[in-house]
């Protein structure tokens, strides 16, 4: 059983910047594609960014420019570097790992943007 480690968030002013971590269990992780997910009450989860087994990555509109993704296989860790954060960025951050026979969560860590 893969587990995820999600961490890092917190509560930052508007403009702020916070680094999101999620270290995974998975023998394999380099080998799997690793994304961030964001959900408020009410609404669905969202895709914030991913990163494939390759590097690529993509990122929704809402965080482009803002937010960048990355991996270090080494340490099997996903990070979201997050900069010039607004308050409409608070929600719960969750951390994915997927693969052809595989698809984990972590268990979320939350970030508030607020002055």
């Amino acid at each position: 059983q893969v587990q995820l480690v999600d961490s890092g968030g917190g509560l930052v002013q508007p403009g702020g910047s916070l680094r999101l971590s999620c270290v995974a269990s998975a023998r394999l992780f380099s080998l799997y594609s690793g994304g961030w997910y964001r959900q408020v009450p009410g609404k669905q989860r969202e895709l914030v960014a991913r990163i494939n087994s390759g590097g690529s990555t993509n990122y929704a509109d809402a965080v482009a420019g803002r937010f960048t993704i990355s991996r270090d296989n080494a340490k099997n860790t996903l990070y979201l570097q997050m900069n010039s954060l607004k308050p409409e960025d608070t929600a719960v951050y969750y951390c994915n790992l997927e693969g052809v026979t595989i698809n984990y969560w972590g268990q979320g860590t939350q970030v508030t943007v607020s002055s």
